[in-house]
């Protein structure tokens, strides 16, 4: 059964995104499904090179000049894969906006913060530059940036991982876009800085009443922001439901890996569990499910073919050969 549903302010529906390399196509995200009602926030978790990065990069128009995208992404009821640049650049900042992983390589380090959020304003908003100025000094202080109206004259080295990270969530918020996406916004910040960035975002969400696609390989990170959480394997769903149902009931043994990798204060030894082996090779997938070579639970059939993704429950979807009650004996 479909994840869809209609009036959602973001419909994605069969997703794929293939990448032509001299080895051959590269399928980095294979028929990907999900939708996104407004001021609802979606996490999009799984390990390096499961995909989650492309799914944005083709939402944004941003992919690499030899991707390929198929299928379709309904943003308003318009689907937004078919645009051209020109088009593109109009619902970028302005309707989606997106926050990534290291704001030091996405801040022009010869330009002074305060030109470069002004910039977008001046752009997207036609505003003069007196006009930009004060509203870029309100947004600094929305994401609780110190002495706001002082950073607007300084360069971006002079900023803390995490300053620079508040930056560019306001320079992202300026035009408050129905749509933010985030990959991998706490990558680089300590614990207790990823914190803050984490209930700044929360706050803003319901401030601005703005949908977030969270993008991460911690589950632990999603745990108090996001309403709904994507598991992806090998550029596939491997589970999907709301964040309870993943945190609490998760079914399928990839989700139920991440989870235990989690570092525990409660934990009884000081080891930390891992998923063995690597991810597989996406120019060289084996047949059958993905995770298979990993899987504890993997059978003779998961190794033939590739399960398909069900509904099990309202809202929640899996795909896994391995029955909810265990193998049967």
């Amino acid at each position: 059964m479909s994840v869809l549903q209609t009036k959602h302010l973001l419909e994605v529906r069969n997703l794929r995104v293939n990448f032509r390399t001299p080895d051959g196509f590269v399928t980095a995200v294979n028929d990907l499904n999900f939708t996104l009602a407004q001021g609802e926030t979606l996490g999009i978790v799984g390990e390096s090179g499961s995909g989650k990065s492309q799914t944005a990069f083709a939402l944004m128009g941003l992919l690499a000049g030899n991707g390929v995208i198929e299928g379709e992404a309904r943003f308003n009821e318009q689907n937004i894969l078919n645009l051209n640049e020109k088009a593109m650049n109009r619902i970028r900042s302005k309707e989606i906006a997106m926050i990534f992983q290291d704001p030091m390589t996405s801040l022009n380090p010869y330009m002074k913060v305060g030109k470069q959020l002004m910039e977008v304003l001046t752009l997207h908003k036609g505003m003069s530059k007196a006009e930009a100025f004060e509203a870029s000094v309100k947004m600094l202080d929305a994401v609780k940036m110190p002495e706001a109206r002082k950073r607007m004259k300084m360069y971006p080295h002079e900023f803390s991982g995490g300053m620079r990270q508040r930056v560019m969530i306001a320079m992202a918020l300026l035009c408050q876009p129905k749509l933010l996406i985030a990959d991998e916004p706490t990558t680089a910040l300590d614990v207790t800085v990823q914190a803050q960035i984490l209930t700044l975002l929360n706050e803003l969400k319901d401030d601005f009443n703005t949908s977030i696609i969270m993008i991460t390989h911690d589950l632990g990170v999603v745990a108090g922001l996001c309403d709904k959480v994507l598991v992806m394997y090998a550029g596939q769903t491997m589970e999907y439901g709301t964040a309870e149902d993943i945190f609490y009931r998760p079914t399928h043994p990839y989700t139920q890996g991440l989870l235990n990798a989690i570092p525990r204060l409660d934990a009884d030894d000081d080891m930390l569990s891992t998923i063995p082996g690597n991810p597989p090779d996406l120019l060289h997938l084996p047949p059958g499910c993905p995770f298979h070579a990993r899987c504890e639970f993997a059978k003779e059939r998961c190794l033939e073919r590739m399960p398909t993704l069900q509904e099990f429950a309202p809202g929640q979807l899996r795909a896994c050969h391995k029955p909810l009650d265990g193998w049967v004996t």
